[in-house]
């Protein structure tokens, strides 16, 4: 079975730093290509951060509004992906969450989502 655990959100001011944590077991972790995505309050689902898996060498891409600023890693021995968030603004404020996709590229479907962790960014 597919697990997902997020962990690491919390209150932080503008300007500040977090580090997102991702969990995964269940599954070939370092073969598979990982997201963040997010989902801000009465907003749809929001692509953040990918990282490709096995045969993509670690491709990694950001969204615009992110790039710069975050960045996506991972850990295929400690099966865990991760997600340093620098210089954040109140418009980062969202829930996060960690997703599998269907295979080692970031382009194809995203099939599972951990519970989210929530990050709020506010004086």
């Amino acid at each position: 079975e597919v697990q997902l655990v997020e962990s690491g959100g919390g209150l932080v001011q503008p300007g500040g730093s977090l580090r997102l944590s991702c969990a995964a077991s269940g599954f070939a972790f370092s073969t598979y290509a990982m997201s963040w995505v997010r989902q801000a309050p009465g907003k749809g689902l929001e692509w953040v951060s990918s990282f490709g898996g096995g045969s993509t060498g670690g491709r990694v891409s950001y969204a615009d509004s992110v790039k710069g600023r975050f960045t996506i890693s991972r850990d295929n021995d400690k099966n865990m992906l991760y997600l340093q968030m620098n210089s954040l603004k109140p418009e980062d404020t969202a829930v996060y969450y960690c997703a599998k996709h269907l295979n080692s590229f970031p382009g194809s479907i995203r099939v599972a989502r951990g519970q989210g962790t929530q990050v709020t960014v506010s004086s």
